[in-house]
């Protein structure tokens, strides 16, 4: 599949910084021409991944977010979200609905959950003590602008 355009942008793990985060990849996809859905399904996404980052990867601690965007032929795009915090030791419980490894900050423990009912894939890698990247992919459903080299 061929690549279209990409994206690249770093901030500090600052809550305040989510907001930011959701705006940019939002004006990254907007050229796709994405339905309301779509593109509130994306930032929701965004939002949850780059919270996670926040809260649970660097736990009160300063830190770096990542997030490179990709646009393919065919309209899928593809947001890798990711830290260099301390990693998440078991994946697999980490996304299952419900857990979460900060309960004391009233955290629901559906971050995961959400990604991937408001995307078509969500891929996790991790690495205790070295962090984690969260891929998120989603075709967007319009036939118009990128996909056709406009």
């Amino acid at each position: 599949m061929n690549l279209i355009n990409e994206m690249s942008l770093s901030f500090p793990s600052k809550s305040s910084n989510e907001a930011f985060a959701r705006s940019a990849v939002s004006a990254f996809v907007i050229g796709l021409d994405p339905t309301v859905a779509e593109l509130s399904d994306i930032k929701t996404a965004v939002s949850e991944a780059v919270t996670n980052c926040i809260v649970h990867g660097y736990r009160r601690e300063s830190g770096t977010v990542y997030i490179n965007g990709k646009i393919y032929e065919n309209n899928k795009v593809v947001i890798k979200i990711r830290d260099k915090g301390c990693g998440i030791a078991d994946i697999e419980k980490a996304m299952e609905p419900l857990f979460t490894t900060a309960p004391e900050e009233d955290r629901a423990g559906l971050g995961f959950a959400v990604m991937q009912s408001f995307c078509d894939k969500v891929k996790v890698k991790s690495t205790v003590g070295k962090g984690t990247a969260v891929t998120l992919e989603k075709v967007i459903s319009s036939d118009r602008f990128l996909s056709r080299g406009r």
